[in-house]
């Protein structure tokens, strides 16, 4: 036996264990199909377990980090199931991690048993052996109630998998289960982690970015390396991202509407446009990084306002989160700190932009401007980096 094949990662999910059989099977096919994706090497599932058999270990354990779908999961040592091999594959496994100065005799321990199968012991009774082959190697006290450290022994039919970690995963469902997306993303912080969410949640993404020049810089230097970061976390379904040039359109809002609606009909506009590229890539639905009350476009009047226009389900994951929530997310999953990195504001927005659209009003404006006519030109300049 190889190395590697005696050394499996167990991955866990969670969620999906709760789906009928049907969305079940289906759900973990795309989960180990992503999986392989980014992770070669031999894959199995048995009994509510995946069981990875990677080329490059360092590699798989850092990759499944960013899988969607995956809850936790344990690099392992793997032995057959009976006594002698059980305690000889332990006792190896404890001097390691002395050796490394992960565990140490003076720290106290207890052994965590689960079994999967019928065997000839109890679940107690193995962690109880467990537990002496460990005492004696190491004279580590017992601790079973607040152990300093702890070690996994899960027993699954002919087979016993040894470990001390459970590496936390992202959770969610596995990309790609939900259907597909149009997210708006721009240089801030909301629209990235908003993204993100629903990616967490299945779904694949179509990213729109809106080139606001001149009101704005030029520079898609920024947006790309958003868009980059996103896509660690896509195995398995591609990223297709689209910039439009939204210049002349703000251009005509600023000439011809009242200032105060500005920002309401700015908002509009890329909502109406998202849902022409919805339709272009089979979408199901368009995503913001809208959380209410933080800015003028997403107090309630206004996001009736600017979302009426638009037959297509609007989702605003981030709608009950306050920035310091966001910002943590956006740090985790590190795009906080592309967000962050200097940029000129929009010289378009109004000093005192409207915070209580009337609907009528803007739905008066939209047809005065000739909105419908203009987004369609504006749409003509859609396109795709990638």
């Amino acid at each position: 036996m190889t190395e590697t094949a005696s050394k499996p990662i167990i991955i866990r999910y969670g969620e999906i264990g709760v789906k009928s059989p049907r969305v079940r099977s289906r759900f973990e096919k795309k989960l180990i199909s992503n999986i392989k994706n980014i992770i070669p090497g031999d894959i199995q599932i048995k009994q509510g377990r995946i069981f990875l058999f990677p080329e490059n270990y360092s590699e798989a354990l850092e990759s499944l980090g960013k899988i969607f779908g995956v809850v936790s999961y344990s690099p392992t040592v793997q032995t057959t199931t009976d006594y002698n091999s059980i305690k000889e594959t332990l006792k190896n496994y404890v001097k390691k991690l002395v050796k490394d100065q992960i565990f140490s005799g003076e720290q106290s321990f207890a052994i965590r048993c689960r079994r999967v199968g019928e065997h000839k012991f109890t679940s107690q009774e193995m962690a109880a052996y467990c537990g002496a082959v460990v005492v004696d190697e190491t004279g580590s006290p017992v601790n079973l109630s607040e152990p300093d450290f702890t070690i996994f022994v899960e027993v699954r039919d002919d087979k016993t998998y040894i470990f001390h970690e459970k590496k936390k995963g992202l959770g969610g469902l596995p990309i790609g289960t939900q259907g597909r997306v149009i997210a708006l993303l721009s240089g801030g912080q909301d629209s990235p982690v908003a993204t993100f969410l629903m990616m967490k949640r299945g779904c694949s993404v179509t990213l729109l970015h809106f080139n606001n020049h001149p009101f704005t810089g030029e520079s898609l230097d920024k947006i790309t390396k958003i868009v980059e970061k996103l896509k660690e976390y896509s195995s398995g379904s591609k990223v297709n991202f689209y910039t439009v040039n939204y210049g002349d359109y703000l251009h005509k809002i600023v000439d011809e509407a009242p200032p105060r609606m500005t920002c309401v009909l700015c908002k509009s506009g890329m909502y109406q446009l998202a849902e022409k590229l919805a339709q272009k890539e089979s979408a199901m639905a368009i995503i913001d990084g809208s959380s209410l009350g933080q800015v003028a476009s997403q107090t309630l009047p206004n996001i009736l306002a600017t979302r009426y226009s638009t037959n297509m389900p609007i989702l605003s994951p981030l709608i009950g989160l306050d920035k310091v929530e966001i910002q943590n997310i956006g740090e985790q999953i590190g795009t906080l700190a592309i967000s962050i990195l200097p940029e000129s504001g929009c010289r378009a927005a109004p000093k005192h932009p409207e915070t209580n659209a009337v609907l009528e009003k803007v739905l008066e404006t939209q047809k005065k401007i000739g909105m419908e006519d203009e987004l369609e030109k504006i749409f003509q300049t859609l396109k795709k980096n990638n």
